[in-house]
């Protein structure tokens, strides 16, 4: 091989091998040592966990999300695309502008919902509290549909 085409090749591998902050190293994320924090876009009883990335980059980033019994999170949307998992409980979500409890579907844990960026969507802890995983491109965006849902507007 030419040293032109080693150089190449070289490259490449260090391209195809590039990690994300964090991600340099082997290790694992046991349940005991996540952290869960309010997120002002939340309402006060949800909470947020990052797992992996740094959500506030355009970069990949996976986070969990928390919600107790009863919790909603009126119609939103994101502009990047989301893969949710549902880790506990019974994840119900719904699409469109208003909250419709009769378009909510439920979905176990283990199953996998694919939601679009810029999709409006609400979700309800209807049953009991749910945690998803959510798995995404950077960075997190969250926009009420309706100011007046949005908890960052409400003055404590």
């Amino acid at each position: 091989m030419s040293q032109k085409a080693g150089a190449a090749k070289s490259a490449r591998q260090s391209e195809a091998r590039a990690h994300q902050p964090g991600q340099d190293v082997f290790k694992s994320i046991l349940p005991d040592d996540i952290e869960w924090k309010p997120f002002p876009a939340f309402p006060p009883s949800v909470r947020l966990a990052v797992l992996v990335g740094h959500p506030a980059e355009p970069a990949p980033y996976t986070i969990r999300v928390k919600a107790p019994h009863g919790a909603k999170l009126m119609p939103h949307k994101h502009p990047e695309d989301r893969v949710y998992t549902v880790i506990s409980g019974v994840f119900y979500i719904g699409l469109g502008e208003e909250f419709d409890a009769s378009k909510l579907q439920a979905y176990p844990p283990g199953a996998v919902v694919i939601l679009p960026g810029d999709t409006s969507h609400f979700h309800w802890a209807k049953s009991g509290e749910y945690v998803t995983q959510v798995t995404a491109m950077g960075p997190l965006g969250l926009e009420y549909v309706s100011a007046k849902d949005d908890p960052r507007n409400t003055n404590s």
